[in-house]
């Protein structure tokens, strides 16, 4: 029935169309402030006008790029723009106009670039360094005088503008009004004060919702400002005062230094200086999927674009504002971000409600005013029309609008972005930093995960522990074995095996701020580094790498496995170094370094025996490596990177140890029905070793291989995807693949870890994509929906922990609106219809509102994760959202609260024996009185929707504490202080004692509801194994 009641509110939690999109806001109906309703939801119209804007900044990019280049070439120099020197860039050193370097780089202008002098003579004018980089003492003039890497943003929001918001309540605004007219028609009537008291009450409760409301959604507000700063964090690598280190995008200048490597974002426009094989996406301007490869010829580079392979420096020429960059930033968060599914079902079930309500209320009103024209006529005094008459029709009307106020649940949507606010808030403490809404919610339901071994699942410090080299192998564990190497290894392959590991690689010694050596590189890279130290080759023999002419490079990446570098040599040979994935390596070595340290040939049946060694430093768990060279008989300048011809000099294993906790993990996501994937480019003996370490490979799995698994039919896939648990030597493309199948072919919600830029299309396609945030690229965390700010496998479960949270938690909400919505509606209903008033009156209808919306969602929304939340199945994709244990509860407790609340209303003077001229307000205080302390403990109650105890946690919750216990404060102030303003009358400590107990009979009532078993379906069995459940959250 959820389904299709909610059939226009269903929407992809990734990517939705804009059709769906759509479709659900024009379901929606009955909504009371459109403005805070919609505040967290996309702003279609905004988005489409700056897509426009986008489009044309890009296509005039694309023109000044593809086009203009070759017309400016026929432009008379003439014509150009002269720009004058201002007086005030002179004096602080520079040479040339800011919009002069602008307009060079923007128009990849060569000629212009040629004439004044290249790159060289640019850093000239801009007094610097292309060594050294800026000094710090110039910074703060260069931010003066060419700008800071800054761009334009949308001013913050003040409290006010909350509150603003708030009273855009059509229903508030109805009840202002009713106030007013209240006020004017009581002061005629019942003269000053006495006549004031009914409006200025209502006027009085208004300005408590109001300032709840603004003060909830201010703090949201707040908490999402902080962590789209968060997301903003761009790190790069500089050099200033001949010193590296890494600084804040925002931080860059003029001037500065910077260092590309595969997968940064390009901070500020700027030239190349050197590098190698530096390949730019510049699609995020141009909107051209072609990569442009930079070097010297053609130098420039564009704010904006990715690094799709290689490595280089450049000088940063324009920042900020003055980049297309900084243009098309103005428009990147125009229009909001997308809703989230639960958002979206939440306007949904409010949307059924509010109907429900609507015509509840004008039932309401309609009966109310039959009583009353009836009455009148029975009294024959239907001619006779006094200002008394008039205020009780108005007071009928304002009974009825907050009936609408009341069953109109506007905070049912607002609370998820409640929740989620407060989970995201709380996993940024905790390491990992969400930048999409939605996933956060999603992370609840997903059921496998498909991790990344390096730097996730070990520690990503690695260290050459073993050695395989002139047919021996040695264990490295201190400077007592590198010595025994040496004195084993002949001198000769010593030293090839040093230029290896320090000419082959892109890691750097750099002094520090405090100027001490260090080493900058991947970990890999660094093992190695330390390794050739290790070895007596101190980093004055490191720097005589730059004696050798590098004539060529080949970085590593994902997809070739392995790193090229051709050396012109001293005495003008030219040699050849390759590293990389052992079993590659090997393949393209038809000679070795024997035992004697002569260079001979390598048969087949010695390469069987050197991956016979391979394997076994593989099922040591120990990330193996191969290092080879080849001398070629070429001058310097026609050399290319041979592909095969190799001698192979070494074989190194690298060890990476598990994290602390990691095993554990494993142990929890299996318990919680998630399958634990380990995606690797290693070895697959070194993957499979790491994977029983882990706790991931059990009996019954199955460890494939990339090529293996990419070679199978849709049949084999069918069979073999479920027992995958490792897959070795895959690329990119691989883990793509897997993903895609897991969520096609089994209906998996799949989260997928990566760090890489080759791994952007499969965090694209997973369900949740996660981003490495110490070993992740650019492009990777620009891609993801959460980062993992410490990439910590541990990390990832606490999100699954607190995206169950949030689901649960709302499932609770929920819950507890609805008994109140379902309690309140009938009760003034029937009360209307039987005995001619409402025993709710405007201010306590709108008090129980306050305490079912907004604080109920502060109290039920914000729950802390419990352990028992990672002990049942994840919930199944399209699982009915209010589920059948729900619908148990809800009706339960509102036939008891009903059942009560009607015997007090019909029988309740005699049965408690009030008498007096006061009793009809004494006993309407006590109904309104038991009606609250019913919803404080159903508040209680709904702490856990399956198990009886629910007081487990509770008082760990502080948020929960004070709301309940400020609820219950605010309720005594009411009955017993604000009587003239509430309409009502001070209670004796008996009806106080019994509105109590009413309301505490509800625990026990539920836990006997609780027992109650409900339908369950557990003939479905999950494809990996357990049992899912039908719909719905577990015991938890």
């Amino acid at each position: 029935m959820e389904k299709t009641l909610l059939k226009d509110f269903e929407l992809q939690h990734k990517n939705p169309s804009v059709e769906a999109l759509r479709r659900w806001r024009s379901a929606v109906t009955l909504v009371k402030n459109r403005r805070r309703r919609f505040r967290m939801v996309a702003d279609l119209d905004k988005r489409d006008e700056a897509q426009q804007i986008r489009q044309g900044i890009k296509e005039k990019i694309r023109i000044a790029l593809y086009v203009q280049k070759a017309a400016l070439q026929f432009i008379d120099a003439g014509n150009r723009v002269e720009y004058k020197l201002p007086s005030d860039v002179r004096e602080s050193g520079f040479c040339i106009h800011p919009e002069e370097i602008a307009s060079i780089v923007r128009g990849h202008d060569n000629k212009i670039l040629n004439n004044i002098g290249g790159v060289e003579a640019i850093a000239r004018k801009l007094s610097v360094s292309v060594d050294g980089g800026v000094s710090e003492e110039s910074i703060n003039r260069r931010q003066e005088i060419y700008g800071f890497n800054r761009f334009t943003e949308k001013p913050s929001r003040s409290f006010l503008m909350f509150v603003w918001d708030a009273l855009q309540d059509l229903t508030l605004i109805i009840l202002i009004v009713c106030a007013v007219v209240s006020l004017g028609v009581g002061i005629a009537t019942e003269g000053w004060p006495k006549g004031t008291y009914d409006g200025v009450g209502i006027i009085l409760s208004i300005f408590l919702v109001v300032t709840v409301t603004a003060v909830s959604d201010y703090k949201q507000y707040l908490q999402f400002r902080d962590l789209d700063k968060e997301k903003k964090k761009i790190f790069v690598q500089v050099t200033r005062d001949g010193k590296r280190q890494k600084i804040s995008i925002y931080d860059i200048v003029v001037g500065d230094v910077v260092h590309l490597s595969t997968g940064d974002q390009v901070p500020a426009d700027g030239l190349f200086i050197s590098g190698y094989f530096l390949l730019i996406d510049e699609s995020s301007l141009s909107g051209e999927s072609e990569p442009v490869n930079v070097n010297e010829e053609k130098p420039f580079l564009l704010s904006g674009t990715k690094v799709q392979d290689g490595q280089g420096k450049m000088i940063v020429t324009t920042v900020g504002m003055r980049t297309e960059w900084g243009k098309l930033m103005e428009t990147i968060n125009e229009g909001g971000e997308d809703e989230t599914p639960l958002q979206v079902k939440l306007n949904g079930v409010a949307t059924i409600i509010g109907k429900i309500g609507l015509t509840f209320a004008i039932l309401t009103f309609v009966v109310l005013i039959i009583r009353f024209l009836v009455e009148k006529a029975q009294n024959g005094e239907f001619a006779n029309w006094s200002m008394a008459d008039a205020l009780k029709l108005l007071d009928f009307f304002a009974i009825a609008v907050t009936i609408i106020v009341v069953a109109v649940p506007e905070g049912l949507p607002l609370a998820v972005t409640l929740s989620l606010a407060f989970a995201m808030k709380k996993l940024m403490n905790d390491k990992a930093l969400v930048r999409h809404l939605s996933a956060c919610e999603t992370m609840g339901s997903a059921s496998c995960i498909c991790t990344d071994k390096t730097g996730t699942l070990t520690t990503n410090r690695m260290v050459v522990t073993k050695t395989w080299i002139c047919e021996k192998a040695m264990q490295i564990t201190g400077n007592e074995c590198a010595d025994e190497l040496k004195t084993c290894t002949p001198e000769g392959v010593q030293n090839i095996l040093l230029q290896a590991i320090f000419q082959n690689t892109s890691a750097e010694v750099v002094k520090d701020k405090d100027g001490k050596n260090t080493i900058l590189g991947t970990p890999t890279e660094s093992a190695l580094l330390e390794f050739g130290c290790l070895l007596g080759a101190d980093f004055d023999a490191y720097a005589q790498r730059k004696m050798y002419k590098i004539l060529k490079v080949e970085p590593f990446n994902s997809v070739r496995k392995k790193m090229s570098v051709l050396v012109g040599l001293p005495d003008g040979g030219v040699r050849a170094f390759c590293k990389g994935a052992s079993e590659i390596i090997l393949k393209i070595c038809n000679k070795i370094i024997d035992c004697n340290g002569e260079v001979v040939d390598l048969p087949d049946e010695q390469a069987n025996n050197v991956l016979s060694i391979i394997n076994d430093f593989a099922s040591e768990a120990l990330r193996t490596l191969c290092l080879a060279f080849k001398d070629i008989n070429e001058i310097h300048g026609e050399a290319n990177i041979p592909d095969s011809g190799y001698t192979l000099i070494a074989l190194v294993g690298i060890k990476d140890p598990v994290r602390p906790g990691v095993k554990e993990a494993v142990q929890t996501c299996k318990a919680a029905g998630i399958t634990i994937r380990m995606v690797t480019g290693d070895n697959i003996h070194t993957a499979e070793a790491i994977a029983k370490e882990c706790g991931i490979l059990t009996e019954g799995g199955v460890a494939v291989e990339g090529p293996t698994f990419r070679d199978l039919s849709s049949e084999e896939m069918m069979d073999t995807i479920p027992r995958i648990q490792v897959m070795a030597r895959s690329l990119p493309l691989d883990k793509y693949k897997l993903v895609n199948n897991l969520r096609s072919m089994f209906g998996d919600v799949v989260a997928v870890t990566g760090d890489g830029t080759n791994d952007a299309p499969a965090l694209r396609e997973a369900d949740i994509g996660l981003a490495m945030g110490i070993a992740g690229t650019e492009v990777a965390k620009e891609n993801a929906d959460v980062i993992i700010l410490d990439d910590n496998f541990t990390t990832i479960l606490n999100v699954v922990k607190w995206g169950r949270s949030v689901y649960i938690n709302i499932q609770k909400f929920v819950q507890f609106q609805l008994t109140v919505n379902v309690v309140a509606l009938v009760i003034n209903f029937f009360s209307a219809c039987i005995t001619g008033s409402a025993p709710l009156t405007a201010v306590q209808l709108l008090w129980v509102n306050l305490i079912m919306d907004t604080l109920g969602a502060l109290a039920l929304a914000t729950e802390p994760p419990n352990d028992g939340l990672l002990k049942r199945p994840p919930v199944a994709r399209g699982a009915n959202f209010i589920t059948k244990p729900m619908w148990r509860n809800i009706i339960g407790q509102s036939i008891y609260q009903l059942i009560i609340l009607a015997i007090l209303n019909f029988d309740g003077e005699r049965l408690l024996g009030i008498s007096g001229s006061d009793a009809t307000e004494v006993l309407n205080t006590l109904i309104f009185n038991t009606f609250v302390f019913c919803q404080v403990f159903n508040e209680i109650n709904s702490r856990d929707i399956e198990k009886i105890n629910v007081f487990r946690g509770m008082f760990d919750s502080w948020i929960f504490l004070s709301i309940i216990f400020a609820t219950v404060a605010f309720q005594v102030v009411i009955v017993e202080f604000l009587g003239t303003f509430a309409s009502t009358v001070p209670l004796n400590w008996q009806f106080w004692v019994l509105s109590v107990l009413i309301g505490a009979v509800s625990i026990p009532i539920a836990a006997i509801l609780k027992c109650i078993p409900v339908e369950r379906d557990n003939s479905k069995q999950h494809h990996d194994g357990y049992e899912a459940l039908p719909s719905g959250p577990e015991l938890a």
